[in-house]
């Protein structure tokens, strides 16, 4: 299973190990390298996955960033369909790290390795009770409402950051337009926690294997 993985390095991000393929059983594999590979003291780190699925998608990669030392520090799910507003292809990566990590602002194209500073631009610009003011992107993450607030990023994309569970939570939509997808009922569930035997696997994503 192991040999099925590449790793990539990018500033601070520690290795980043992608399945060349997915389905049932290297999902099955993953998820038990992340829950093991986990620091045990700490809260455990999450594969966000849209369940249900929006009609017409498919889960099509997963991925986590870490080493034998460090363990596994970040988590990244991809998933692919039918984009919201004119049905051509879109594709949502949705990313679980510790702070530092810089998985998360590498795929959205955001310098450094938090978005930190752009979110507190959005919290406090232009100013309580400025109707802009509002997160642009309400989900569900384990059962709780999350707000999601967008970050600058190219234009080929459109990329949110909020918290869940301790950690940093991105959200990042090709093309730029599928965001929308967010402004929907979309309710984020942990694999790690239970994987739904109905999970259907499409294509691998070409963004989790460099093409960000």
């Amino acid at each position: 299973m192991h040999g099925e993985y590449r790793c990539l390095r990018c500033g601070p991000v520690p290795p980043l190990h992608v399945p060349e393929h997915i389905g049932a059983e290297i999902m099955a594999s993953v998820v038990e390298r992340v829950a093991n590979g986990t620091d045990p003291a700490g809260p455990g780190m999450p594969l966000w996955c849209p369940w249900p699925l929006p009609s017409g998608w498919t889960l099509t990669g997963v991925a986590w960033a870490g080493d034998d030392r460090s363990g596994v520090r970040a988590t990244a799910v991809a998933c692919a369909g039918p984009a919201p507003l004119d049905g051509g292809p879109a594709d949502l990566l949705f990313i679980a790290e510790e702070p530092g990590v810089g998985l998360g602002s590498r795929l959205a194209g955001l310098p450094g390795p938090d978005p930190g500073p752009e979110m507190a631009e959005a919290l406090t610009d232009p100013g309580p009770g400025h109707p802009e003011r509002v997160p642009h992107a309400k989900i569900r993450v384990g059962g709780h409402p999350t707000p999601l607030w967008p970050v600058n990023s190219p234009t080929d994309r459109s990329a949110y950051a909020g918290e869940a569970r301790g950690m940093w939570l991105h959200a990042i939509a090709w093309p730029a337009s599928a965001g929308h997808l967010l402004a929907e009922e979309v309710v984020l569930h942990d694999l790690t926690e239970w994987t739904p035997p109905e999970l259907v696997y499409g294509a691998p994503s070409p963004y989790l294997h460099g093409r960000a």
